[in-house]
């Protein structure tokens, strides 16, 4: 009997194995040949610009059967018009990957009647960072600190309604009486920079501290801009001195309006695939993304770049989508209604020269 059972455990073992093997070549088959496009919801130059970039650059030398991966720009609504697009007219076969805004999967969620989609049908990929985001402020606004926004106005600039650059100083200014006014319609992050060293807004919310480093980490030292706050659950080991937006709660209500607000971080470069694609492809790809976040060539390059990189699983943000779905609905409407008010408050385009 020992002998059937360990002849029927190596006779399973090895259907297993074939069945995973056809699966692979099916994968491969799939792909030999083909194009894969990753589709960038901001405008070029700017950080979710510069890591999906890299990530294409190297991802498909481990996708099964070796496709072209092409990056593309398709800016729009702080990427929820591409978000949007992934979940109902993108191919669903696998050819078609997004790299999203990090708040995007939350706008149904609090109440954006524009994003069409349920974010736990997305398939998604992994992220090449957790991250912690920071405000800041133009050399020239007279604001060094967080208490300063109290009591003198900072114009900061958006992408808008979904992406952290409009949802960050709303939240904020809605819970702490910050003055910060928000000017959104920018294309990108990079747009709002050059508005800020053409004086058209005098500052910016939700910027990752690892894009500040990346693409204008010479600000820094030449003291252009000040960081006044800290985004996130935790701080970030560069900035022991900046102050923590989650230590600023003085309820427990604003400490879980925060959480809902600022979990995102966790997930702070994703990508993701539309629902409906074939689960050999999704698996394929998810493996495909966690090789690439260890390959010896992506990470030279993360390093020339001066990216940071804290990668996240495709499974780990599909479960922190569905933990955000299921937060309790008094906090979410509190939440809810304040970007409900402050929508339409700030000012589409450009602001005058301050």
């Amino acid at each position: 009997m020992r002998v059937q059972l360990t002849a029927f455990a190596v006779a399973a073992g090895a259907t297993a194995f074939i069945t995973h093997m056809a699966r692979a070549d099916s994968v491969a088959d799939f792909y030999k040949g083909k194009t894969v496009e990753m589709q960038i919801g901001y405008s070029a130059g700017g950080g979710y610009d510069v890591y999906a970039r890299t990530v294409a650059q190297y991802l498909a030398d481990h996708i099964p059967g070796k496709p072209t991966v092409i990056a593309k720009n398709a800016p729009g609504a702080g990427s929820l018009k591409l978000t949007n697009w992934l979940y109902s007219a993108a191919p669903k076969d696998g050819t078609v990957i997004g790299a999203v805004g990090r708040g995007a999967a939350f706008e149904p969620l609090i109440g954006n009647t524009k994003a069409q989609f349920d974010a736990t049908k997305f398939n998604w990929l992994g992220s090449a960072n957790n991250e912690v985001s920071v405000c800041v402020a133009w050399h020239t606004s007279g604001v060094k600190t967080f208490e300063d926004t109290l009591t003198k106005e900072l114009v900061v600039g958006g992408t808008g309604p979904s992406a952290d650059t409009d949802v960050f100083p709303q939240v904020i200014a809605a819970v702490f009486g910050a003055k910060l006014k928000l000017v959104t319609g920018y294309p990108g992050g990079n747009d709002i920079n050059l508005a800020m060293e053409r004086g058209e807004v005098t500052g910016r919310c939700g910027w990752s501290w690892s894009s500040v480093k990346s693409t204008r980490g010479h600000w820094l030292s030449e003291k252009k801009i000040s960081v006044f706050v800290q985004l996130a659950l935790k701080k970030h080991a560069d900035l022991p001195k900046i102050p923590l937006i989650m230590d600023m709660a003085k309820s427990r209500e604003q400490t879980q309006m925060l959480r809902l607000v600022f979990a995102r971080q966790s997930m702070g470069r994703p990508y993701l695939l539309p629902p409906g694609v074939p689960a050999d492809r999704v698996a394929a790809l998810r493996k495909a993304f966690d090789d690439t976040m260890k390959d010896k060539a992506f990470l030279a390059e993360v390093q020339k770049r001066d990216l940071e990189l804290d990668p996240v699983t495709g499974s780990e943000i599909q479960d922190l989508v569905k933990e955000a779905i299921a937060t309790d609905k008094a906090v979410v409407d509190k939440v809810a209604a304040i970007l409900s008010k402050a929508k339409g408050s700030g000012k589409k385009g450009k602001a005058k020269k301050q």
